[in-house]
């Protein structure tokens, strides 16, 4: 299956979901991220003005990523490293020593992700569904896992509430795969509850201490369908 039937998948098997109710998605979408801006927009400010003196320009961090359909679109996101740096031998220096210590807060609370609400507002992303990952790993998807860019990818989804960064790709995709089968406005609620719990405690976020993210190269491995309401019991 190539990008263009990943495109068709998500017009014949989502859109054979009730309307309304993806309707109502969108609404929560736009309110949701429209109120978030306005009540987080102090510490945007704040946020932005200390990247700025202590790491300069830019304050953004820009990426393509991965979205709707196997489209491709521009995620935004506070700046939390430095400048890409090189060893002795000219070899890059990893994530994990380039992150810095405000980079490191942000990261804990991802706090470093509200400039991704303009995304969720402009309708590249939702405010729950799979994470958007690099647009570089589209071509590598097999038919299973490009069934996650059936729905919009989003700020937190039911891989980010199981696990986080411990998880591998295998199950990060098969949670994915399993939240675009199984999606409903009971689960995106439950979801959207246990992410709250989560960022208060900064449970599974990535910082200077975390392995980094291994790429993702490709996978045929065979997945399991589970219950996802189960997957969010168990994960508490």
């Amino acid at each position: 299956m190539d990008l263009a039937q990943t495109r068709r998948f998500g017009r014949s098997g989502c859109g054979r979901r009730n309307q309304l109710t993806r309707a109502i998605k969108r609404l929560v979408d736009v309110c949701g991220s429209a109120v978030l801006l306005v009540v987080t927009a102090p510490m945007t400010l704040a946020v932005a003005c200390l990247i700025r003196c202590r790491m300069g320009r830019p304050v953004l961090f820009r990426q393509k990523r991965g979205g709707y359909r196997g489209s491709v679109f521009v995620v935004y996101k506070f700046r939390t490293m430095t400048e890409e740096l090189r060893d002795a031998l000219g070899n890059p220096v990893p994530n994990s020593e380039r992150c810095t210590a405000l980079g490191t807060i942000l990261r804990r609370f991802s706090i470093d992700e509200i400039p991704q609400l303009w995304n969720v507002l402009r309708g590249d992303m939702s405010l729950i569904g799979p994470r958007p990952l690099l647009a570089s790993y589209l071509p590598r998807y097999n038919a299973f896992q490009r069934r996650r860019h059936a729905m919009r990818p989003g700020l937190s989804g039911l891989a980010q509430v199981s696990g986080r960064n411990t998880l591998t790709w295998e199950d990060k995709f098969r949670l994915d795969v399993l939240y675009v089968d199984s999606w409903s406005l009971l689960l995106d609620f439950r979801i959207a509850l246990k992410t709250l719990r989560i960022l208060w405690s900064g449970q599974g976020a990535s910082d200077r201490s975390t392995p980094a993210e291994i790429e993702f190269a490709g996978s045929s491995r065979p997945v399991s369908s589970v219950d996802p309401i189960s997957v969010i019991a168990h994960s508490n």
